[in-house]
């Protein structure tokens, strides 16, 4: 028995303006673009065409369309069980980047391949790289401590020629390191990006994916069947989200001169905290807070710079160049 349609609204309005996804997916413009994602749309039980969210195969083959659809991306695909992102709010984030930038350039979004980004954290699903070079054009580096997420990223680059001489993944040999071992001596990034591991162990990760669910299904599940998949170095890590962001700002200080911003987001609000009490150790010159939203989720970036606001325009001016 079906129940009665809801009426949805037009668009997600707490999604940034110039994203993408703003307004519901349309499956038939989406499967036009990828007929494998036809098989995985089903009326729900509303009447409406979607997907079964908890189904780790339909996510990706999302995914796919999305990428093919939006941003001319011909192959895309990830090992089994690793973090399988959701597009929107990952295009989000990119979206409020290019807004931080535009206030080191009188307010205009810098654009083309002389920007340069580092995503920490790149994963096997290159996404970041992805939409950042597709919507403005930047360079990226990606970066990541698993050997099967390089490969699969960078197969993406490969498979994929527009992105070839855009996208750089390098392998983080120190699991411990942020930036050391990445940034090389006179390299130079526009800015860095980083979705740091939530959880502070494997037994905390599994615990809040159960709550997930729970919440989600509105009953007690006793089996983890992960939507978005996430091996254990992108969904945890010693110390959680707190402790690798501490371990970001700190070594950050040592590349003052190297980034223009460093960012990333926080997931917890109740994190914060920490964080501005290191910047503050630091002695970060400008530090940013960026409220996004997605669906019910709130979520924010934490962006910080060590250039006095004249060495921030010289810097994007000597970039544009």
């Amino acid at each position: 028995m079906h129940q009665p349609k809801r009426e949805h609204p037009k668009e997600k309005s707490e999604l940034h303006p110039r994203n993408k996804h703003r307004e519901r997916y349309d499956f038939k413009i989406l499967i036009a673009s990828c007929q494998d994602l036809a098989k995985y749309v089903k009326l729900n039980a509303y009447d409406d065409e979607s997907i079964d969210f908890f189904d780790p195969e339909a996510v990706k083959m999302l995914n796919k369309a999305l990428l093919k659809h939006y941003y001319n991306i011909e192959y895309w695909d990830i090992p089994q069980g690793y973090l399988c992102p959701p597009i929107p709010g990952r295009a989000d984030y990119l979206h409020y980047i290019a807004d931080l930038l535009s206030k080191s350039n009188k307010d205009v979004i810098p654009k083309g391949n002389t920007i340069k980004c580092l995503d920490i954290g790149v994963g096997a699903n290159c996404v970041y790289p992805i939409i950042g070079n597709k919507e403005y054009g930047w360079r990226f580096v990606g970066t990541d401590i698993d050997a099967v997420a390089i490969a699969s990223a960078n197969k993406i680059v490969e498979m994929n020629p527009s992105l070839k001489d855009n996208i750089e993944i390098r392998l983080q040999k120190n699991p411990k390191a942020i930036f050391k071992g990445i940034i090389n001596k006179d390299e130079r990034f526009d800015v860095t990006i980083c979705n740091p591991p939530f959880h502070a162990s494997a037994k905390e990760a599994k615990a809040g994916t159960m709550r997930k669910l729970n919440n989600l299904k509105n009953k007690k599940v006793n089996d983890i069947k992960l939507n978005f998949g996430g091996t254990n170095n992108e969904l945890w890590c010693d110390g959680g989200e707190v402790g690798f962001v501490e371990n970001m700002i700190k070594e950050s200080k040592e590349y003052a001169d190297n980034c223009l911003w460093f960012t990333t987001l926080i997931s917890k609000e109740s994190n914060l905290k920490s964080a501005y009490y290191f910047l503050e150790k630091i002695k970060a010159m400008n530090v940013n807070t960026i409220e996004m939203g997605q669906g019910n989720k709130k979520s924010r970036i934490i962006a910080w710079t060590f250039l006095e606001k004249e060495r921030q325009k010289k810097w994007i001016d000597l970039r544009l160049k």
